[in-house]
């Protein structure tokens, strides 16, 4: 499989999975570099602690609410919270998006600070 049916999206769903087994989707912005979709999250986010916890994650294409619009994939995750990979991220998400990601950031960035949160970057490739 591969990733064609992410070409041209914004968003993907993807799905990490609690101790128990159970799936928990969260639609996320990402862009493609590679063969590696890369994203940028909270690195205190539950997805990253589910992630620490196993890294086998699935993806598929989806509206910004979550509404899958393609077929689900296995596939695997690591985080990256260096500071240079952090700003890759940031700079791959920035061109593929453009002012609406510059005005996630911004926000994004108020809020973080008042919670004292970090971000880092979410690396996925097919298995």
């Amino acid at each position: 499989m591969n990733l064609n049916q992410f070409k041209d999206q914004d968003f993907l769903s993807l799905e990490t999975f609690r101790k128990n087994g159970i799936g928990v989707k969260s639609p996320v912005w990402f862009a493609e570099e590679d063969n590696i979709l890369y994203m940028w999250t909270v690195g205190e986010s539950a997805k990253i602690k589910r992630i620490r916890n196993n890294p086998q994650v699935k993806i598929a294409p989806c509206k910004r609410f979550g509404e899958v619009t393609g077929a689900w994939v296995e596939a695997r995750a690591s985080m990256d919270d260096s500071t240079a990979a952090v700003e890759h991220v940031e700079k791959l998400l920035r061109k593929k998006i453009g002012l609406g990601f510059v005005i996630f950031q911004f926000i994004d960035g108020i809020r973080d600070r008042q919670k004292g949160s970090h971000r880092v970057c979410l690396k996925v490739s097919l298995n």
